[in-house]
């Protein structure tokens, strides 16, 4: 079953989400997803298992400039994570359609995501899923 995740399922969502966004606080995961959660242009599901969350997708609209993209608003997939003995079953398929679907609902006409330069097996999943590489980039800093 996959559900849209309510205020009262931040908790667990954030703690799924601590499981990839390592660097992350719980409290600070919990505090972000209830914030997404309660706005329009955002939106969480959850993916469950006997009633016991297994994954989750979170997804927004982007109206800036997306790298690659000719449109605006586009869809875009900001965290997709599934507990490691459910991968390779369609759970993270599963949850990327129903993102997409939220998305044309929306009016978007395209959908993107992004992944760490190292992140192989983020990167094999989108192209896997139909994504099309649009560019690849590394950030600098400097202390001033």
């Amino acid at each position: 079953m996959i559900k849209k995740a309510e205020i009262k399922d931040s908790e667990a969502v954030a703690g799924l989400a601590i499981q990839m966004w390592k660097t992350h606080q719980m409290e600070e995961l919990k505090r972000e997803f209830e914030e997404l959660i309660s706005k329009n242009d955002s939106v969480v599901f959850l993916k469950f298992d006997n009633n016991v969350a297994i994954g989750f997708a979170q997804c927004g609209l982007r109206h800036d400039y997306v790298e690659g993209t000719e449109s605006s608003p586009v869809g875009y997939l900001e965290g997709i994570f599934i507990k490691e003995e459910y991968r390779k079953k369609g759970v993270a398929k599963e949850l990327l359609e129903v993102c997409e679907r939220w998305a044309n609902e929306q009016g978007c006409r395209e959908f993107a995501s992004d992944c760490e330069l190292n992140n192989d097996i983020s990167l094999k999943f989108h192209l896997k899923m139909g994504f099309e590489e649009a560019n690849r980039i590394i950030c600098f800093t400097k202390k001033l």
